[in-house]
């Protein structure tokens, strides 16, 4: 059933179970379990096979899969980093620190926007990252954690796919080079070829303009409005009765006489010990002193973790400070925070790896494939081919739960169509691949970056995915009407220019509204 309309049943059934149960590892298991008995035909011996290798490559594929347990470490490490940051009382006094220069809700999402923009180097680390600097001034101005992950989720990766000097950049100069490898037409490079298609990313732009909006402003959509209302009236910034991943649990003293730089030293350390490994591992592995090649070649899963044990190591020393000569108060907090820690990350490692899982499943139905075919094989006028390839990137990365892997099975797609029909809109056929694929992934409850904001914030996954959602819609909206004029048009700031005038009246008209309710 591989190849075939069967193959989206699995992503598809996760995908509405997790919706309506809120139940992730449960959904996500039933997808794996249907994925795996439709590759074999519901074979039982064969289907078992397949579903235990499922799991199996996340840790093994025929040596250590580095990629994925340095990203298991990392979060393991990032929550030793939150346990000694909370508990040497460096989260309590960044917050009062916090309290006497940011005085308002507005200026305190601000903060959170433009440190999401600010952090650009790669998704994972923006999502950690930013979460842990604005989740103290957050929770302090009663700012839910679920409008939190919004503005991680809608930062990190918009920005990573119009960033050359990123982890994401690098990929898709690369990917975008194979592409232009084979055709003496194309007279510009690849690093040309992203850059031009930046203003192109009509997605990119709502979302980051979405996001900018909602910070200045008290606009908030269906579930994102009742855990605003919550998180004011009542102080509870995300409910209590729900499991949320990278939530530490704090059953021992906490100090009051910690010091800003208990929380901010570690992330200091995390983020130039991290930046760093990723210039000498993109060095080592470029051989050149190229600052693309280096971010061509960087290591970002070995980088992270390198960053994380240094920061883990440095909040564990400002930990252990405060005790002065008291050895055995030392040792007896030491274990104790560090696997409290770790037992804060369990969830979202669960969640992840089981996204994995179900990536790996979907790859042997060749679900990417049976979508891309569908537009292939159909006779579409070439005018609408952006607006439909933004379209099914979205649906796919949904489906899949990986931006990456919409990029690497669409891009050569709308490469060989639009350089064999009109080179003149290969670039925009291509911008609407990566914006459509940025969609998807938001929207997906199995997209491994909506997973790591939501643990980033320490938001429910779910409540995250479901806030998030109405924001995303409305700025695929705008960018397909874009999609819609750049390829009926061929005309780029034309359709820049509606997607800015659409975006300067809708926000004209939700300014007043909330103005008139509040």
């Amino acid at each position: 059933m591989s190849g075939t309309i069967f193959s989206i049943l699995p992503p598809i059934i996760a995908i509405v179970m997790v919706l309506i149960t809120r139940r992730v590892l449960l959904s996500l298991g039933a997808g794996i379990v249907l994925g795996a008995l439709l590759i074999h035909s519901f074979a039982p011996v064969d289907s078992l096979a397949t579903l235990w290798k499922s799991f199996q490559v996340t840790f093994w594929d025929g040596g250590l899969n580095t990629y994925n347990v340095f990203i298991i470490l990392f979060l393991f490490l990032l929550g030793i980093i939150t346990a000694f940051v909370s508990l040497s009382g460096g989260s309590r006094a960044f917050a009062e620190w916090a309290v006497k220069h940011i005085k308002t809700r507005r200026g305190a999402k601000l903060l959170t926007a433009f440190l999401g923009v600010i952090i650009f180097i790669d998704d994972y680390f923006n999502a950690l990252a930013v979460g842990q600097i604005a989740r103290p001034i957050t929770d302090h101005h009663r700012i839910s954690r679920a409008k939190l992950a919004y503005f991680i989720d809608s930062t990190s990766a918009p920005v990573c796919v119009v960033s050359p000097v990123s982890s994401w950049g690098a990929y898709l100069i690369g990917l975008i080079g194979t592409i232009l490898a084979t055709q003496s037409v194309i007279t510009y490079s690849p690093l040309t070829a992203f850059v031009m298609m930046a203003p192109m990313n009509f997605y990119v732009i709502a979302a980051l303009a979405m996001v900018f909006f909602v910070a200045l402003t008290d606009f908030d959509l269906l579930e994102m409005k009742k855990h605003e209302r919550r998180a004011i009236e009542t102080g509870e910034v995300f409910d209590p009765t729900k499991d949320i991943p990278g939530q530490l649990k704090e059953d021992f003293p906490v100090h009051s006489h910690g010091k800003v730089r208990d929380l901010v030293l570690p992330i200091v350390t995390l983020v130039i010990a991290t930046i760093s490994a990723m210039v000498w591992t993109g060095y080592q592995n470029a051989g050149a002193l190229d600052i693309w090649a280096i971010f061509e070649n960087t290591d970002v899963p070995k980088s992270l973790l390198i960053g994380g044990s240094a920061g883990a190591a440095v909040s564990i020393v400002l930990y252990l400070l405060q005790f002065g000569k008291n050895e055995k108060a030392n040792s007896a907090y030491l274990g104790k925070g560090i696997w409290s820690g770790i037992q804060s990350m369990l969830p979202a490692v669960l969640i992840l790896v089981f996204a994995w899982s179900l990536t790996f499943i979907i790859g042997l139905l060749e679900t990417g494939e049976y979508l891309a075919k569908v537009v292939t094989e159909a006779n579409i006028p070439l005018g609408l081919l952006p607006v439909i390839l933004f379209i099914l990137a979205g649906g796919m990365a949904f489906a899949t739960g990986t931006s990456w892997g919409s990029f690497g099975i669409l891009l050569p797609i709308a490469g060989t169509i639009m350089i064999n029909a009109d080179p003149t809109m290969l670039l925009p056929a291509l911008a609407a691949v990566l914006a459509g694929s940025v969609f998807g992934d938001h929207c997906s409850p199995i997209s491994d970056t909506t997973i790591l904001s939501s643990t980033g914030a320490g938001s429910n996954h779910i409540d995250h995915v479901t806030t998030q959602l109405p924001y995303a819609l409305i700025c695929a909206g705008i960018a397909a009407v874009g999609y819609l004029v750049l390829g009926l048009t061929g005309s780029v700031w034309l359709s820049f220019g509606l997607v800015i005038i659409i975006l300067a009246i809708l926000f004209f008209v939700l300014s007043k509204s909330v103005k008139e309710s509040s």
